[in-house]
């Protein structure tokens, strides 16, 4: 069982305010640089070499994956995680387990997904394993997503 997270007095975790540090220090290199898709797959590929063994399989099988089935989105990251996005918003993010010491990792879907499905939809799933019938789902959840 992972450690347990404890807020600080502003109510955020150390990882949690590690993690906006390093969308804000993001933000400020992406309006400062025109960064390319290159850029963008160059960082996501670099933040996935830094996480621990089973984050890294699942972050890289899931990056495969995107660019396999919806290679219009653009890498970059999001929040020191992968993410990837259309017209410079972000469509879908993986989030390790390591990151902010969950049990699971995450894959989710911002607004910009087409994910809708009536009044009430999910938008964030459990990632444990990538086996067949869930890199079939990802898949489709992908297809949907970008439309």
């Amino acid at each position: 069982m992972p450690a347990r997270k404890t807020a600080g007095e502003d109510g955020f975790t150390a990882e949690e305010r590690a993690a906006m540090k390093e969308r804000a220090r993001e933000a400020k290199a992406e309006t400062r640089a025109g960064k390319t898709k290159e850029d963008g797959e160059k960082d996501v590929l670099e933040k996935i070499a830094e996480m621990d063994e089973s984050d890294r399989r699942l972050a890289s099988r899931l990056h495969e994956l995107v660019k396999e089935v919806a290679p219009g989105l653009s890498p970059k990251t999001w929040y020191g995680m992968p993410a990837y996005a259309r017209d410079g918003k972000v469509v879908c993010h993986f989030q390790s387990a390591g990151k902010f010491k969950t049990r699971y990792a995450t894959l989710g879907f911002s607004d910009q997904a087409a994910l809708d499905d009536g009044a009430l939809w999910p938008t964030v799933f459990a990632l444990t394993a990538l086996g067949a019938a869930e890199e079939a789902t990802v898949k489709a959840l992908l297809k949907r997503a970008v439309g």
